[in-house]
């Protein structure tokens, strides 16, 4: 069952010197079923900061659509989207001094959220703080302050944070990209364990093609669109036979890879013709193309 749609997202940032709109998504469709584990992959500029931005309700799209768990965020007040934000939402970002507050404990900072929140007591928040915090193998690390923890150790902290009040989806923006690859590939680790466990809806936006291998789907965003999914045929076999599939919009758009359009020599225009039941596309050549 469709847990997250994004429809036709778009948004629009306007430049403080020269006033024109720069477009930072261009349409994006993008759909997430309850429990799924899902990398979004592009690089710098491409827009992934902005679509977790909406997707939290940190920001609004100028225009489109966002439905999480049947209810739709883009049409919610300032007040509701702070809610939306303490309640459904587990925020996780690249730097850990974005998800602590250094001066607290690795404890402290679990619970913090809560005590925002109001929704557990004090004893039922701190319980529930060591729980997570065990979860993601800190739970000695506990009293800890952030600056006496490792860089893997902080980060796993603020997916404890993320965690603390329950959402309904975690959202991280380049979570690994401050560390290196061996805790790169523990924090994936962690990623796929909590997911399984705790059957929450986790959305990581990243550069790091690493995450392409080591997740059922992992998409492709390129200049405001998502453009491929990269996906396990079988996942209860393997995760290492995989398919790439071109992402077409409600429009029927859709971007060729680059290695196959030198190799096809597609320029600026194709022709498409049915063939025995296949749509085939055809490079133009000739005047069209000069």
């Amino acid at each position: 069952m469709t847990f997250l749609e994004c429809n036709d997202l778009i948004k629009l940032y306007v430049d403080e010197q020269s006033k024109i709109q720069v477009p930072a998504l261009r349409g994006v469709e993008l759909s997430a079923n309850e429990g799924d584990l899902i990398a979004i992959i592009g690089p710098s500029g491409s827009g992934k900061s902005t679509l977790i931005n909406l997707i939290a309700g940190i920001d609004r799209p100028s225009s489109g659509e966002i439905i999480l768990g049947g209810e739709i965020i883009t049409k919610l007040n300032e007040k509701q989207l702070t809610q939306h934000r303490r309640e459904r939402v587990g925020l996780l970002y690249q730097l850990p001094e974005r998800n602590l507050i250094w001066n607290l404990t690795a404890l402290r900072n679990v619970m913090l959220p809560m005590k925002l929140n109001g929704r557990w007591p004090r004893e039922e928040q701190k319980k529930r703080a060591l729980h997570l915090l065990k979860d993601v193998g800190l739970g000695e690390r506990g009293h800890h302050k952030p600056h006496q923890l490792s860089g893997g150790e902080a980060q796993r902290t603020g997916i404890a944070v993320a965690l603390a009040n329950d959402p309904d989806i975690v959202l991280a923006d380049e979570p690994t990209g401050e560390l290196d690859s061996v805790t790169t590939f523990k924090i994936i680790e962690y990623f796929k364990l909590l997911n399984k466990e705790l059957g929450k809806t986790f959305l990581v936006v990243t550069h790091d093609n690493r995450f392409a291998n080591m997740t059922v789907k992992a998409m492709r965003i390129l200049d405001g669109r998502i453009v491929g999914l990269h996906r396990a045929i079988d996942p209860r076999i393997s995760l290492d036979i995989r398919e790439e599939v071109i992402f077409v919009d409600d429009h029927g758009n859709m971007r060729i890879p680059d290695d196959i359009r030198k190799e096809a020599g597609i320029k600026n225009h194709v022709q498409i013709e049915m063939r025995n039941g296949f749509a085939t596309i055809i490079p133009v050549r000739g005047d069209l193309e000069k």
